[in-house]
């Protein structure tokens, strides 16, 4: 009991410095003896090295299991005047000095005494397995263990072959066609060839299962097979003791995480709060515009979101080494090289928020494309036209072009479209200018609060051109209004008998002849 207490007194120390750092203490060289590691050697000794006096003592450890005549009592501690000799018939199994007792706290008479222990337990435990009698009892019990592994086997592809035949014979009017929408993605065969193909594959992975956990009894029942099903049970227990060992050690920084994250989480939610409280106008801000409370939320979001990344980075497992530096830095240069474009198109997108050329409902005209914004993104505008077209125009393009707002000032002001005419000078132009303006005055859409105007724009050769002014308030429905215009503008100038026609014409024509549309009756 004195030995079993020091023995297991040294194991500790032992695993103690281990555990601490492993980089200061060397665990030694092992003395292994009949498959199992006894203990470690970490001196020198003389001229042999910690490695050459494990191997020695791992050697003549092994041969003592071959003495048909083995006594325990004949291993002995013998004194020597500068080290501790483990002794066999005359035989020195090994020595230990001084520097050996101190790696592991110990008096060297000690030390010796409980090595010397170890191998005698270590002797006669194996002498007791590879005894006749001892084999004859484990290989009953092996037979006996792969008796029972067969039955289970047996039964259990009997029962799963007679529950896939109730499976099927019991869904085969259940089952229905598995459909997203209109396209049948399985129909009931092959749903029904597939359930009998999963219930297969479980029964394939439960008798594997049950090889795989039975093969490593019957190994550990023999001194020769037992590393082999020490290795089998290892495979498994030691990814799974890996596992839980990493989720224990993550445990605190996941709280951390957590933590990090609810904190980013709530403020987050704040300044969403008072960004919904500025687009609304209950909460106003001198100098800051209600249509910028939601982009500039998400600039926030995503500049919060990017600094939660940063601080939660080093509490993630496996985020020092150098796999992940290695995919962390792949994906950087790609999203670099890939998103050019798109980082112009979202700096031109934050930069056209804040200067508010126009927002979403607003009718403009960007480049040689007219409608009304439907939608202004961080990366696009898209504007619908009045042939419902829907056209999504880089944001990029828009800033580095011109940008015209028919919306902007038309509630308060009002938006002055205009047309022109060319008409000869034999016309007095009062004719023409109260014709012009009786023309806007009785088109619908058009503003009759504010008086349309006529500018003369030029005095050409052969023709004076006139510009009609006029002012409307929906430019969404402006195509229609210039239609009505051209149209009463036409109707006007017939019945008041003046010809719209080019002087060009009129010279070269047949003067008998006329636009003038005649009137019936």
């Amino acid at each position: 009991m004195k030995f079993l207490f020091t023995f297991l007194s040294l194991l500790s120390l032992q695993s103690l410095v281990h555990g601490q750092d492993a980089k200061v203490v060397l665990k030694g060289y092992p003395v292994i003896a009949h498959q199992d590691t006894l203990f470690f050697i970490q001196n020198r000794l003389g001229s042999l090295s910690a490695k050459e006096r494990a191997e020695r003592t791992s050697e003549k450890v092994g041969k003592l299991a071959d003495d048909l005549l083995f006594v325990a009592d004949s291993v002995k501690v013998v004194k020597d005047s500068l080290v501790m000799d483990i002794d066999y018939k005359g035989d020195i199994l090994m020595s230990l000095s001084n520097l050996d007792g101190d790696s592991v706290n110990m008096e060297k008479e000690v030390l010796a005494k409980t090595y010397r222990q170890i191998i005698v337990d270590n002797v006669l435990e194996y002498k007791k397995e590879t005894d006749v009698v001892e084999l004859l009892k484990r290989a009953g019990m092996g037979i006996l263990i792969l008796s029972v592994l067969g039955a289970c086997l047996f039964y259990l592809n009997k029962f799963f072959n007679r529950f896939r035949g109730w499976i099927s014979k019991r869904l085969h009017q259940k089952l229905s066609k598995l459909r997203i929408k209109d396209y049948e993605l399985i129909n009931r065969k092959n749903e029904l060839s597939l359930i009998n193909k999963v219930l297969h594959l479980l029964k394939l992975v439960l008798m594997f299962l049950l090889v795989y956990l039975t093969l490593p009894l019957v190994f550990r029942l023999f001194p020769w097979t037992k590393p082999l099903g020490d290795h089998l049970m290892n495979f498994v227990l030691n990814p799974l003791k890996n596992i839980f060992s990493s989720l224990i050690n993550f445990i605190p920084n996941l709280i951390t995480i957590l933590v990090i994250f609810f904190v980013f989480h709530y403020v987050k939610k704040v300044i969403k709060f008072l960004a919904g409280e500025i687009e609304s106008e209950k909460l106003k801000i001198n100098g800051f515009y209600p249509d910028w409370a939601k982009p500039t939320y998400n600039i926030v979001k995503i500049i919060l979101n990017a600094f939660m990344v940063v601080v939660i980075w080093p509490f993630i497992p496996g985020s020092n080494s150098e796999i992940f530096k290695g995919v962390s830095v792949f994906l950087g240069v790609l999203i670099s090289f890939g998103s050019s474009s798109a980082i112009s198109n979202g700096v031109a997108g934050m930069v056209i928020t804040y200067m508010r050329p126009f927002k979403a409902g607003d009718v403009v005209k960007i480049g040689d494309i007219t409608g009304t914004v439907l939608e202004k993104s961080l990366l696009v505008t898209r504007l619908k036209t009045i042939k419902n077209e829907i056209i999504t125009i880089p944001n990029s393009a828009i800033l580095n072009g011109n940008t015209v707002n028919y919306t902007s000032l038309c509630v308060v002001d009002g938006l002055i479209i205009h047309t022109t005419l060319t008409l000869g000078y034999d016309i007095p132009w009062p004719k023409i200018h109260d014709l012009l303006i009786n023309a806007a005055l009785a088109t619908e859409g058009v503003i009759k609060e504010k008086q349309p105007f006529v500018l003369q724009t030029s005095l050409d050769d052969w023709y004076v051109s006139y510009q009609l002014n006029a002012y409307v308030s929906r430019p969404d429905i402006m195509a229609v209004i210039y239609s009505e215009l051209h149209k009463n503008i036409h109707m006007a100038f017939d019945e008041a008998g003046v010809e719209i026609m080019s002087p060009h014409y009129q010279a070269i024509r047949d003067g008998n002849a006329t636009t003038l549309q005649q009137k019936e009756g």
